[in-house]
């Protein structure tokens, strides 16, 4: 089934280039001149200055990948990932530019959007893929003040026209096989060109009939994304909410089922912050700028309080004292929606405070590869894998292919303290063996109690892994029974465990999504190894924290 997948997708894909690679297509994309923008809405979103310095200077750092050149490549043959070719084409930095202040980012964006007009004025698969399209098509009517004051009338000409000629072809190929949340991309550039660009009025009806099928489908009933990445799911309430903005700076009625999902996804945002303001390392998401999810958070104008569970989307929060533990309790998103996806079944991130204490590794910027390869696996999640196995089959290229089946949960509370009880049954097939953790956190959160068992077979080797944060240092006991674990504020925390052999080894963090976040940070890991004993075998664990001595 794959290789005949594979095959339809590269016969699908020569009979687009064949088509709109076509110059008489170029045609066809015409209409009537534009000669300004019927409304133009408000962007609020923070850049990053450090990233818009570098690209005053020809440097573009993006998807963990730096192209340097006067002139840039939009779409280069060799050597840049897919995933830096959609940031490149997509123009959201054009806000990093804007951040830098003053007259010379205006000149530099204007040169740029020249540059990708010369290169790109009839139709090229990936600067035209319609989740890119739509991304641009919004990015450059939203930042349309920035670069565009004390332009002159031609170059401003040279934008109208190819906006309504993105904008048109935009509709004529969403949402094709588009899902989630490069959909809703699509669909926002389909609203702003409908809206804002006089004579693709039109569009804006279709876009809105996607959207009010989409969102049912995308935000689940607790609010959370139906793709189960939390920087995902920051970046699509963002896109509803500039959907929103939109709408209301062109004196149109915002469906209520678009406000709905915004006051839905709000609360559970929230849900997936930890105390240091950035979002949980689950399934292909990062830290994200944490400057960034307070804007969406006060953009969004809802209220809510953080949600306790997300049964629908599955994962279980529990909260006591200034600790925070978050758990992923839920299948893996379906076939198509799966791309970022992650064999991090039953893994837990820990904060105390602002100070993150146990972490996953997080996933690198470029999102296919290698690095997913290695950073999607289950060895690099805080959870036990057997025999060094995914829980989940991990493609390099995106996607999930066996995984659980059936995960259970229950959650139970009592005077301020939690239960979360949970199973996946991921080594059932090749192992015969069920695993099911138990995380219990006390009333006043200094103490933290795990039980993992595996039940089935003896003679599995197994690996119970706490990945800690870079700031974390991690000392074993003289007898090798626990670890000390220093938090940078001066806090400590004592790691013990039963049912195995106890280690500290290298581990790494890729949890950053901003700043020095696109490179790898050292850390360190504790594991705890052993075989399975027949019927059940069970590791006991707790992570109490140390008193201060007098």
């Amino acid at each position: 089934m794959t290789g005949q997948r594979d095959t339809l997708g590269w016969l699908k894909q020569g009979a687009r280039a064949f088509a709109f690679g076509n110059p008489l297509y170029g045609l066809t994309l015409g209409g009537r001149p534009v000669s300004g923008l019927a409304t133009v809405p408000n962007d609020p979103w923070p850049g990053d200055a450090d990233i818009g310095a570098a690209v005053m200077d020809g440097v573009f750092p993006f998807a963990g990948e730096v192209m340097q050149a006067d002139e840039p490549v939009w779409v280069p043959a060799l050597g840049f990932s897919a995933t830096w070719v959609a940031r490149m084409n997509a123009f959201d930095w054009l806000r990093d530019l804007r951040a830098v202040g003053g007259d010379a980012p205006r000149r530099q964006a204007r040169l740029l959007i020249s540059g990708w007009l010369d290169q790109n004025h009839g139709w090229n698969q990936a600067s035209w893929a319609p989740d890119v399209l739509g991304a641009r098509i919004a990015n450059w009517i939203g930042q349309h003040d920035f670069y565009c004051q004390s332009a002159d009338d031609a170059f401003r000409g040279r934008v109208f026209e190819s906006l309504a000629r993105q904008t048109r072809h935009l509709a004529r190929v969403t949402p094709g096989p588009l899902q989630g949340a490069a959909l809703l991309t699509a669909v926002k550039g389909l609203v702003y060109g409908g809206l804002c660009l006089p004579g693709c009025e039109k569009h804006v009806a279709y876009a809105l009939r996607l959207l009010e099928r989409e969102l049912p489908l995308q935000v689940l009933p607790d609010g959370g994304h139906v793709e189960r990445n939390p920087e995902r799911h920051m970046l699509v309430l963002r896109t509803l909410i500039d959907l929103r903005a939109v709408l209301r700076a062109a004196r149109q009625e915002v469906p209520e089922m678009l406000q709905h999902a915004i006051d839905r996804m709000t609360p559970a945002l929230r849900f997936f912050r930890h105390g240091d303001g950035g979002l949980a390392l689950f399934n292909g998401g990062r830290e994200a700028d944490p400057a960034m999810t307070d804007t969406v958070l006060a953009q969004s104008d809802a209220r809510g309080r953080p949600l306790k569970s997300a049964p629908h989307c599955g994962f279980e929060r529990m909260l006591a004292g200034r600790t925070t533990v978050l758990m992923d309790t839920g299948k893996a998103p379906p076939p198509g929606l799966d791309d970022d996806a992650h064999a991090g079944t039953l893994s837990f991130e820990m904060t105390i405070g602002r100070e993150r204490l146990i972490v996953n590794c997080g996933s690198h910027p470029s999102r296919f590869g290698p690095w997913r390869g290695a950073l999607a696996a289950t060895a690099a999640h805080s959870t036990l894998a057997v025999a060094e196995t995914n829980s989940a089959e991990v493609f390099e290229g995106g996607g999930l292919g066996r995984r659980p089946n059936r995960i259970t949960c229950e959650r139970i509370e009592s005077d301020g303290a939690t239960l979360v009880e949970a199973t996946h049954d991921g080594y059932v097939r090749a192992f015969g063996l069920l695993h099911r953790r138990r995380l219990y956190l006390a009333d006043n959160g200094d103490d933290l109690r795990g039980e993992d068992t595996l039940e089935g077979p003896a003679g599995h080797p197994f690996a119970l892994r706490f990945h800690l944060h870079p700031g974390v240092d991690a000392t074993v006991s003289p007898n090798g029974g626990s670890a000390l674990l220093r938090l940078p504020g001066g806090s400590s925390w004592r790691l013990r465990a039963t049912g195995g052999t106890f280690a500290v080894s290298e581990s790494i963090y890729f949890g950053g999504g901003f700043g020095d976040g696109d490179e790898p940070r050292p850390t360190s890991q504790v594991v705890v190894t052993g075989d399975t004993v027949s019927d059940r075998t069970v590791i006991k664990w707790a992570l109490r924290r140390e008193k201060k001595q007098a």
